[in-house]
């Protein structure tokens, strides 16, 4: 039996990189798994991976910054499968757009408060009725190392991810007594497409290395953070950031 058997899990941004890795891992270990992404190719390649190793799933085209798309896929992962157990706020991420306050574009803090903060307000707004609904169940969060180090050029990534930290913590307390717990991952740079690409071109990034004691952290090894925090082995964890950082919050 498989740490989250009988459990459903809707997962956002799992068209690659931790989501994806998230979503596989969850459905070898028992899970039926929704999932979001609004790039139809890379979603459906998910769900090609995801039925090829025998996995339930249901991949829904949206976008986790739009209030009506969320909450329709939401509705349409408890329609599908009965129920809504785990909740992976996993959509978001840093680009080389970012900066220093004093010089970055006020449309890329924009862009990450929209996609990182409120995506996962949306998702959590929407999914954890449905968590209670169920019984109770898991939300993680993602923020990151960005959030509890001081970071060159990463001004509005950190303010986004900060907040995540911060609202992890209040939901913690807010919904503990319907039996729903909230934890977040603080990953360092993880070896992922997207930030393969920073390390090479935003000068910031690849300094993380540095102080990362076992280098890159690979997806799949945050996905098992992700999976002990979504199984009945964390059940008496909750307002928890879990660092996935290779050390470099204590080097």
């Amino acid at each position: 039996m498989g740490r989250l058997t009988g459990k459903v899990a809707l997962i956002t941004g799992a068209g690659a990189g931790i989501g994806r890795e998230t979503a596989l891992l969850f459905s070898q270990e028992g899970a039926k798994v929704a999932f979001i992404d609004k790039n139809p190719a890379g979603g459906a390649e998910t769900a090609k991976l995801l039925k090829a190793q025998g996995g339930e799933c249901l991949f829904i085209e949206a976008d986790v910054t739009q209030s009506d798309q969320v909450q329709s896929a939401v509705k349409r992962c408890v329609d599908t499968f009965g129920k809504l157990n785990i909740l992976h706020n996993n959509a978001g991420g840093s680009t080389v757009k970012d900066g220093a306050v004093t010089e970055g574009a006020t449309e890329e803090f924009w862009r990450k408060i929209q996609l990182d903060l409120f995506g996962t307000w949306l998702g959590c707004q929407h999914g954890i009725p449905a968590i209670i609904a169920s019984g109770g169940g898991a939300v993680i969060n993602m923020t990151s190392v960005v959030a509890l180090i001081g970071t060159h050029r990463k001004d509005a990534y950190t303010a986004a991810k900060g907040a995540i930290s911060a609202l992890t913590r209040s939901m913690a307390v807010e919904y503990a007594a319907q039996k729903v717990r909230i934890n977040a991952i603080a990953p360092g740079a993880t070896g992922t497409d997207r930030v393969l690409t920073l390390l090479k071109d935003d000068g910031v990034t690849s300094k993380f290395l540095s102080g990362q004691m076992f280098g890159v952290v690979p997806p799949k090894d945050v996905a098992y953070a992700a999976l002990y925090l979504a199984s009945d082995e964390s059940l008496s964890t909750t307002g928890h950031i879990l660092t996935v950082d290779g050390g470099l919050t204590i080097n």
